[in-house]
């Protein structure tokens, strides 16, 4: 088993597997009042229990995993490349698409995103995305990272950057004004949304199984007060016989002097539909993804869906696929001697954006003053070599 640049003589030339596959982690926490500001709170209450931030992490990263990629040397287009290869398919079990929808995941829910690359004779044949909770910088003595950290199941495996070739791990982070290694995700910043969000939800199901209707009070219209074993009884009746969804609208029967009397507090008062829908736009804004896309009753910010879905493309996929083409050509450009290859996304490729494209076509094959190399650079191709 080897991992590029370092390598075991008592394995075969030929073998090839992620260093970390074979650790297990086991993870325990509790529930808080507000959410902790670490990735497996937030990947609970926020991915795995709103609908809201589920459906925008869902939505970016699989838009970002759609992108198709076009491999730039110093600005010209490269046909057939070794790059190309380990990003088409990153491992046996992962493919281009998801490694990429992966990626993008990961740095929404973390902020931060890791893949380690597996060599053979300094040239990368696999990459693998690694889990952000269990990664950890180790900060050399200029204070950036000389190495990371893998932990899972008590284990820890070591991955040191210095070295020839590709360094064995790549590190995306998203911008964090208060550290210098690891970044901020966007659902951190959607924290106090999130919530409110899920605590608007609980309190709807929890008067769902109330009968859909605010509590209220018994008052005792007789002389002294009830006795303990009174209270108690009565208690245990009322749980027993009126409270919970199967029991709505059961007539109450009172007797012995008591009297029923709602509270004035209703469901409409408080007006939680109204709220939760505003944390679900500020989660929305938080990840950057047009509020109509998400079915948010209300919002009347955008034209029309085609509108919404060029402004997601625009001001949130396409840089962040930018994003995450730029670092992974330059990661992997030193493996194949190369140091200007970029990976640009094909816009012509993308559907939502195929109105604007067609209009930018019309301009410039109109504009005269052109050459025709000066005409491909406008609309996003490289020079013809």
């Amino acid at each position: 088993m080897k991992l590029f640049p370092f390598r075991r003589p008592s394995a075969p030339p030929e073998a090839k597997a992620s260093r970390t596959q074979g650790l297990v982690a086991l993870i325990s926490g509790h529930r808080p009042v507000w959410t902790p500001r670490d990735y497996g709170a937030l990947a609970r209450e926020g991915y795995l229990r709103n609908a809201v931030a589920h459906r925008c992490v869902r939505l970016v990263a699989e838009a970002v995993g759609q992108v198709s990629f076009t491999l730039l040397d110093a600005g010209r287009e490269v046909g057939d490349h070794p790059l190309t290869e380990p990003l088409a398919q990153p491992s046996p079990k992962l493919s281009g698409t998801a490694f990429l929808e992966a990626l993008s995941a990961h740095l929404m829910i973390a902020g931060n995103a890791y893949v380690e690359a597996v060599a053979i004779q300094g040239e990368p044949r696999e990459l693998h995305v690694l889990r952000p909770d269990r990664m950890r910088v180790v900060p050399g003595a200029d204070g950036w990272a000389e190495a990371y950290e893998y932990s899972a199941g008590g284990r820890a495996v070591r991955f040191v950057q210095e070295g020839p070739g590709v360094p064995p791990i790549l590190h995306v982070a998203l911008f964090n004004p208060l550290d210098d290694h690891y970044g901020a995700p966007p659902l951190e910043a959607a924290q106090i949304a999130l919530d409110l969000h899920n605590a608007a939800g609980a309190w709807n199901k929890a008067l769902l199984d109330n009968a859909a209707r605010p509590s209220g009070a018994l008052v005792y219209g007789g002389s002294g007060n009830l006795s303990d074993e009174q209270f108690e009884r009565l208690k245990e009746e009322l749980e027993a016989n009126f409270a919970g969804a199967a029991n709505a609208g059961r007539p109450l029967l009172l007797e012995g002097g008591l009297d029923w009397r709602p509270l004035s507090l209703s469901p409409k008062d408080m007006d939680f539909l109204e709220a939760k829908n505003a944390a679900a736009r500020e989660i929305a804004l938080a990840f950057g993804v047009p509020p109509m896309m998400l079915g948010i009753p209300g919002d009347a910010t955008y034209a029309n869906y085609a509108e919404a879905s060029r402004v997601l493309w625009r001001q949130t996929v396409l840089p962040l696929a930018r994003r995450l083409g730029n670092d992974l050509a330059g990661w992997l450009s030193p493996a194949y001697g190369e140091t200007r290859l970029r990976l640009e996304p094909d816009l012509d490729a993308i559907e939502a954006l195929s109105t604007e494209r067609e209009a930018l076509w019309r301009r410039v094959s109109e504009a005269s003053f052109l050459t025709d190399d000066e005409k491909r650079q406008a609309v996003g191709y490289g020079i013809a070599g």
